[in-house]
Parts: structure tokens; C-alpha cells; sequence
């Protein structure tokens, strides 16, 4: 076994490096050839989901020295989609995974570590790890840190988050008071972990379980469970036995694997942004592999087997108890490849053979296949006269009715004018609310058009009205809507030439966005139309605008 950290530990010429090493409390045990594990350790006090991480890392490390390891943690930022939601933070959002992923590269290759143990759960630092762990290609296993569990009932379901801004809608509409809107934020999330819906952070928790990267069984484990510090002190024994066994991210994060997590997310019917996660992923790991379109093609024929908030009452909890991922890939039977490697050291088969299926077998939560809701994934790719490229929508989230809309353009070429025209009552039922110029490059940074999906659904407007956008979409949200519009305006794409009243048509059955504008009428516009004049960005957001690829593609940031 060969250690990368030994080519700057080892030997004469390198007493430099071993006395810093040693200024910090390291001995000559630690160093002399023990793989050295870094902990990637995104803890904060700004993210609910992230809280619990410091505590979690003392159990990684126990796990490490008690497979023959040195623990070494550094940390990496982390920022919450819910408290920077509905302004210019949320610009920042997407762009920190690239941040993240870069941070993670920097501190295993300047320090040559062995190998990681990445501890994240929101909605981009879980991505981001994951990208670093398949650009660097070294052993490295995923730490989620557990999810929140559900507040209070209010609307029909226990709360999260989110309720509070469905709130703000009922309190415009007349439906609620004030003093109830006050007091649902002091119920609503009885204590930390990744929020308690299915959102972007449990999304991406699934998917690092799909692709292997994390433990069997760990991807829901609420955070205030003493299961999760047993995940983490077996994720920090595992991540030295990869190591001896020579099993590298990349091994894990395959073809196979990609297309597992995508089917998983289908059958979950999970956050949109699992779409670009995949696809920055994919790319990371070198595969030639387009991630929309395994996608676009898995929705036929992926049964829809479970309905978790936002799509009912059922929690993130709720989920877990019922068998959590290992459910549903039992239940999805061939519809997963079983050969692809995992963290564990063995194949998906073997895991799924040997898990001990400790749920209360809730068949309302996860659904078999001859009793799914419906035989088509949660996700649908749509292309068009709108999405030339493409577009992307969660059907699994809204009544089927809705798969069919075609309604009247109100265009708003930013989030924050769409939201206050929203609230003011402008909206009208059969209204589709087109909100621009808020793609990778012309955010820039693709912010989340939640609140305004959030604020619909508060004014009773979600089953008669629909959303497209350039932007992307929370986990959270439901009703028609159909986001990541490629190209986006900021690049000229269709999107840009939509006027107030024209004809939007939404097909999710037959895969269509369309602009029902004549071709003749829409040449006229684009050789007419100007990019709107905008502040100029400085700093990272600049940079990530110059840079970032189409949604289409992963919004990644592309140097090659």
C-alpha cells in the first residue's frame, strides 16, 4: 500500500513538514506510516444541518484511529438556501460548490492526504464534497448529518421551514392572522439537522447513499439519533480499509452508480437540482455521460413509489422509519444495477442482501412496484420552443391535471418583482408566471425561485396558475413549474423574447415547453432584443459568471 502523505512524512528530508505536524500535538506513532485521513468538517452555526458536525467529527476520528488511521480535520464553508432565500444571497448559493469542491482539492493535494471523510448535509456543500471526492479520485466516504424532525401540525402536516412562507401567502390572502403567522417560526423546526422535507439537502443525502458513497442506511438518519454517531464512527474505521483495499472515489462514482441515484431520485421523486448535482458530478468523474438526459430517458419507466413532504404528510423521519433508501432500492428490484462497487467494499447486490432492515415497513410511505403511484418518475426533462435545450420539472410534486397547462405569459425579469406582484394579488388563476434573467450567467447564480412557488401556494393560487424560469426550484416547492431553461436569457434564448399575454404551454406527457408565438414574430424579437444593462459583478460572482456553463450541463464552472 502505497501512501500519498508518506512523500512529505517520511524520511530525512522531510523533518519540515513532521515538526509542524508535531507543533500541533502529532507523534512519531501518527505520522510514521499511518495513513493520514482528512476530515473535511463544514460545522456552522449559520446551518441547522450542519450544527451537529463538530460532534460528529469526534466520532469520525474515533473511527480513524481505531482502523490504524490519523485524523486530520480542516474546515470547509457552508452556507443555508433557507436564510439566504429571496434576495441577493441566494446569488452565492449555487456558486459555493464550486467554492467547496475547490477547497476540498486545495487542502487533500497540498497535504497529500490519503484519503477524506466528508461531512456535509445541505442543499450545495453535500454536492460540492462529492465533486471533490471525484475530481481527486482518492478513497473518501460521505457524512451526512442527519435530518431535521418535523414541527408542529399546521396546514395538514407536521411543519418545517417553509411553512412559514406559505404562511405569509394565507396572511395576504385573509386565511390566517398575525399572531399565528408569529408564532408558527417558533414551532416549525424543533431542532437542528437538514430540513425535514424533501428538499435539495435529503435529496442530495439519497443520492450519496444511491451512488455508494455513503453507508447503507445513512442518508435519513435523523440528526439527533445516536445512529448517527455510530454511522460516523464506522464511516472513519471504513474510509482506512478502502484505503488498504485500494478502492478510490472514482471506482465508486461509475456510470453505474449515476444512473442508480438518478433512478433513485426518479422513484423519490426528489429536488430538480439532484439534475444539475448529477450532472457536476458526472463531469467531475470524467464520465462521458450526459446526466438530463439518463434523466429525461428514466422517467418512462420509473415507478413513482414514494410521497414525502412536499408531495404529503409524511416527514423526513417518516421516510427512515419505513426503510429509508435501502426500501426503495429493494423495491425497485432490476430497475437498479447491483453491480456497481460502493464505500462498503462491496457491490450494491451484496449490500441490499446483508442490510438489516430494521423499518416499520410503512407501505403508505414507500410503495412497491405493483402498488406505485404512478408509473412514471418524479422528474421529466421538457424541450421546445421555451427550452431549446432543455428544461427541467418535478411532476412528482403536483396533481396530475397539472401535467397539461397553457395559460397567459406575466413576465418579471427578476425574482423580487414576480414575489411583490404575487402578494399584491396580480396573479390570476390561468396566469403562467415567467421569472428571468436568473440563469447561471444572468443571476448571476441561478437562485431558487421559491418563495414565489411558496407565496402561490399561500394566495390558493398553486392548482391555477404555473411557473417557468431560467432559475431553479427548491425541493420543497410543489405546483406546475418548469425550471432550468436552457438556453437561459442572459444568453438570448427563447425565454428573453416572452412578452405579457403570449401563449405558454407546459406538456410534461409528451416532454414540451413551448412559446405558442409565431416563428416570424419571435425572429423579429430576438433581432430586436438588447441584454437588459445590469450592475456588474466584482469578486466570485463575477468570476462564476464569466465561467459558469448552462444549466444544461451542471452550471459548473468550466476551464477546459
Amino acid at each position: 500500500m502505497t501512501l500519498r502523505s508518506q512523500t512529505n512524512l517520511s524520511g530525512q528530508e522531510n523533518g519540515l513538514a513532521r515538526s509542524l505536524y508535531k507543533s500541533m500535538g502529532y507523534s512519531d506513532d501518527e505520522l510514521d506510516g499511518r495513513p493520514v485521513i482528512g476530515i473535511a468538517n463544514s460545522w456552522s452555526t449559520l446551518v441547522p444541518g450542519h450544527y451537529n458536525l463538530n460532534e460528529l467529527a469526534k466520532f469520525v476520528v474515533k473511527g480513524i484511529y481505531r482502523a490504524g488511521g490519523t485524523a486530520a480535520e480542516f474546515g470547509v464553508i457552508s452556507a443555508c438556501d433557507g436564510i439566504a432565500n429571496g434576495h441577493v444571497g441566494m446569488k452565492y448559493i449555487l456558486p459555493s460548490r464550486e467554492v467547496i469542491c475547490n477547497s476540498v482539492e486545495i487542502e487533500a493535494e497540498a497535504h497529500r492526504l490519503d484519503g477524506l471523510v466528508l461531512l456535509a448535509s445541505c442543499d450545495k456543500i453535500l454536492p460540492g464534497m462529492l465533486m471533490a471526492a471525484a475530481r481527486l479520485d482518492i478513497p473518501a466516504i460521505v457524512v451526512n448529518g442527519g435530518v431535521m424532525q418535523g414541527g408542529a401540525v399546521f396546514d395538514g402536516r407536521k411543519t418545517d421551514a417553509t411553512s412559514n412562507d406559505e404562511a405569509v401567502g394565507m396572511l395576504k390572502a385573509g386565511k390566517i392572522g398575525a399572531e399565528k403567522l408569529r408564532r408558527l417560526e417558533d414551532v416549525s423546526c424543533p431542532g437542528c439537522g437538514s430540513c425535514s422535507f424533501l428538499g435539495t439537502a435529503n435529496t442530495m443525502g439519497c443520492v450519496s447513499e444511491a451512488l455508494g458513497m455513503s453507508l447503507p442506511g445513512s442518508a435519513l438518519t435523523p440528526a439527533v439519533w445516536a445512529d448517527r454517531q455510530r454511522i460516523a464512527y464506522e464511516s472513519g474505521r471504513r474510509v482506512c480499509e478502502l484505503i488498504g483495499q485500494g478502492i478510490t472515489a472514482r471506482q465508486i462514482i461509475s456510470e453505474k452508480a449515476i444512473r442508480n441515484a438518478a433512478r433513485v431520485v426518479q422513484a423519490i421523486s426528489g429536488s430538480t437540482n439532484a439534475v444539475l448535482h448529477l450532472s457536476a458530478i458526472a463531469y467531475e468523474a470524467g464520465l462521458d455521460l450526459d446526466a438530463v438526459d439518463v434523466f429525461g430517458r428514466m422517467y418512462a419507466d420509473t415507478p413513482h413509489l414514494v410521497k414525502v413532504n412536499p408531495s404529503s404528510s409524511y416527514d423526513m423521519e417518516d421516510f427512515h422509519r419505513a426503510g429509508g433508501i435501502p426500501k426503495v432500492m429493494r423495491n425497485l428490484g432490476e430497475l437498479i444495477d447491483g453491480a456497481a462497487l460502493t464505500c462498503t467494499g462491496r457491490t450494491v447486490a451484496e449490500n441490499l442482501a446483508s442490510y438489516s432492515d430494521r423499518s416499520d415497513g410503512n407501505p403508505e410511505v414507500i410503495k412497491d412496484i405493483a402498488h406505485a403511484y404512478s408509473r412514471n418518475g418524479g422528474i421529466a426533462v421538457l424541450r421546445g420552443s421555451l427550452a431549446p435545450d432543455t428544461a427541467v420539472t418535478k411532476p412528482g410534486a403536483y396533481a396530475e391535471a397539472l401535467r397539461h397547462f397553457k395559460g397567459k405569459a406575466r413576465v418579471f425579469d427578476r425574482e423580487e418583482a414576480a414575489n411583490e406582484a404575487i402578494l399584491a394579488g396580480e396573479i390570476q388563476p390561468g396566469d403562467v408566471v415567467v421569472i428571468r434573467y436568473e440563469g447561471p450567467k444572468g443571476g448571476p447564480g441561478m437562485r431558487e425561485m421559491y418563495k414565489a412557488l411558496k407565496f402561490l401556494y399561500g394566495r390558493g393560487l398553486a392548482e391555477t396558475t404555473a411557473l417557468v424560469t431560467d432559475g431553479r426550484f427548491s425541493g420543497t416547492n410543489n405546483g406546475c413549474f418548469a425550471g432550468h431553461i436552457s438556453p437561459e436569457a442572459a444568453e438570448g434564448g427563447p425565454i428573453a423574447l416572452v412578452r405579457d399575454g403570449d401563449i405558454i404551454e407546459i406538456d410534461v406527457n409528451n416532454g414540451r415547453l413551448d412559446l405558442l408565438v409565431e416563428a416570424d414574430e419571435l425572429a423579429r424579437r430576438q433581432a430586436a432584443w438588447v441584454p437588459p444593462a445590469g450592475g456588474k459583478y466584482r469578486g466570485y460572482l463575477g468570476c462564476y459568471a464569466k465561467l459558469a456553463s448552462s444549466a444544461s450541463k451542471g452550471a459548473v464552472i468550466v476551464n477546459d
